[in-house]
């Protein structure tokens, strides 16, 4: 299942319920203002980390540039895809889950 969270980890705990509920093997792809809990040194940013070998972690390249942190390092381990990877994920899981 793809897992496609989008609202700030630190207004909204949809990233936080993510990772306590979806199913080990799951990609989770952080999209408009959860893109910034990719940033490593961050609080969400040492969740994703501890998290790594249970899921596959995606950011959306285009929104982490929106935001500023383009030259920010990321947490090790996260790929960063732009819009035909986000497509391609979509097509390759079965379903997707959005956590708003």
């Amino acid at each position: 299942m793809l897992h496609i969270v989008n609202k700030s980890p630190f207004e909204r705990n949809g990233l936080k319920s993510c990772l306590r509920l979806a199913k080990p093997g799951s990609a989770i792809l952080l999209i408009e203002d959860a893109a910034v809990a990719a940033v490593a040194g961050s609080a969400p940013a040492k969740d994703i980390a501890a998290r790594m070998g249970d899921f596959s972690f995606y950011v959306l390249g285009p929104d982490i540039d929106a935001r500023g942190l383009g030259d920010k390092e990321l947490v090790d381990g996260i790929k960063v895809v732009d819009y035909g990877g986000f497509v391609d994920l979509t097509v390759e899981q079965d379903t997707c889950q959005s956590w708003l």
